[in-house]
């Protein structure tokens, strides 16, 4: 088989303007664990994009060199050679839900862009499993009991870019009215956590739950690494809420990040990422077997395996 792996912010979508430094990292460690696993996989042969400016590293695929301007164009001609796609980008400005689009007629390695385009925002997506009977965190309005303060945050973001703290929810709220794109919600107290599922036709497989470390500075949150099975003492609370998730959004397909706060009162989903996540990097360390293998297997119409971490995996992300 014949993939195209795409990682939007080494590959070229930031050609001729600067890269993110932390979205640069972040995206470089799931790359390189993604292309490692897939090409210990028999019979398949690999093609990524790459930004120019980059330097060239080794990995066991053929690498297209991207220009400012060309990504686009460079990623359309690349899905019309390949018999696969993986795109790997943030949901933000609708980046991943166009390169999801653009597979139609393709095997796509990732959630259909119904899927996508539904957890692109973190709002549509809130009611959405709230619905379903999903815990998940309310939009800000008066009324709304905030006493721990409150967050404002793109509804379309990635990760703690852009996320920041008010003490005073009416300032939250009154920051997010006055900005295009912006939510609010209240500030739940708990510590932060991730699952990676993996999800096919409304059903998941719990492969770990994750402990995530964020640092807050001020009234800014920074993002810094992850414990991959660093929560799994909480595996028979999780594992009820994957399963409601992969119902409540039926499209979600192979691996799948999820977002939540461990409050006292039980979990409350911020998030779905119908993506890698930067705990892929380290997932396959964890599991003792190749994840995105499971991906393919599922494309190919094998059933969802029944398996958990052998070990915890910290990676960190330099500040």
């Amino acid at each position: 088989m014949r993939i195209f792996v795409c990682e939007f912010v080494t590959g070229g979508g930031f050609a001729g303007a600067p890269i993110p430094a932390g979205l640069r990292a972040e995206g470089e460690m799931m790359l390189r664990a993604l292309l490692a696993d897939l090409a210990a996989v028999p019979r398949v042969r690999l093609r990524v994009c790459r930004d120019a400016r980059l330097a060239a590293f080794s990995v066991p695929a053929e690498t297209v060199a991207v220009e400012a301007g060309a990504f686009w164009d460079i990623v359309r001609a690349e899905i019309a050679a390949a018999e696969a796609f993986w795109p790997i980008a943030p949901e933000s400005d609708g980046i991943l839900l166009r390169l999801s689009e653009m597979a139609r007629g393709k095997i796509l390695l990732g959630s259909s862009p119904e899927a996508v385009r539904l957890c692109t925002s973190k709002t549509a997506t809130a009611r959405h499993l709230a619905a379903h009977g999903v815990p998940t965190a309310p939009a800000l309005a008066p009324g709304i009991a905030a006493p721990h303060g409150a967050i404002v945050k793109p509804d379309d973001g990635a990760g703690a870019e852009g996320v920041r703290f008010f003490a005073d929810p009416a300032a939250a709220l009154a920051t997010a009215r006055g900005t295009q794109g912006l939510i609010a919600q209240p500030f739940i107290a708990g510590a932060p956590e991730s699952l990676s599922l993996l999800c096919n036709a409304g059903e998941a497989t719990l492969l770990s739950c994750n402990r995530q470390i964020i640092a807050r500075l001020g009234d800014e949150f920074h993002y810094r690494g992850f414990v991959v099975g660093g929560a799994e003492e909480k595996r028979a609370l999780y594992t009820p809420l994957a399963a409601a998730i992969a119902r409540g959004i039926p499209d979600l397909f192979g691996y799948v990040g999820v977002d939540l706060i461990a409050a006292s009162s039980g979990p409350v989903v911020l998030e779905i990422n119908p993506r890698l996540t930067t705990s892929y990097a380290a997932l396959g360390e964890a599991l003792g077997v190749n994840p995105a293998a499971m991906v393919l297997a599922l494309a190919a119409g094998d059933d969802l395996p029944k398996l958990q971490p052998a070990r915890a995996v910290t990676l960190a992300l330099a500040p």
